[in-house]
């Protein structure tokens, strides 16, 4: 089975941010569970940006990952899954704010 194939690799990027997310919640949220860090966020855009670029820094774990096995096409699908997520940041802070 050949999984060099991005399409492994955009689903790897849009799940990666969810994880970096619970992160966040537990850093940032001070004993709110992640529903209530959401609602939270989701009130100030600006906070809700930061929040968001800092969840998707976790996808370097899966981009390296590929990187080190050579899956270059799968890094590939971690890169287009990260900008789509990156267009909807950018969308939040400038547009919809």
């Amino acid at each position: 089975m050949n999984r060099d194939v991005p399409f492994i690799g955009f689903i790897f990027a849009l799940l990666f941010p969810l994880l970096g997310f619970y992160i966040m919640s537990l850093a940032w949220g001070h004993g709110m569970n992640v529903i209530e860090f959401w609602m939270k966020i989701k009130a100030d855009n600006k906070i809700a940006a930061k929040v968001y670029t800092m969840s998707l820094l976790i996808n370097f774990v899966p981009f390296l990952y590929f990187k080190g096995r050579k899956l270059f096409l799968t890094m590939n699908g971690v890169v287009v899954g990260t900008m789509l997520y990156v267009v909807y940041i950018l969308l939040l802070m400038f547009v919809w704010s």
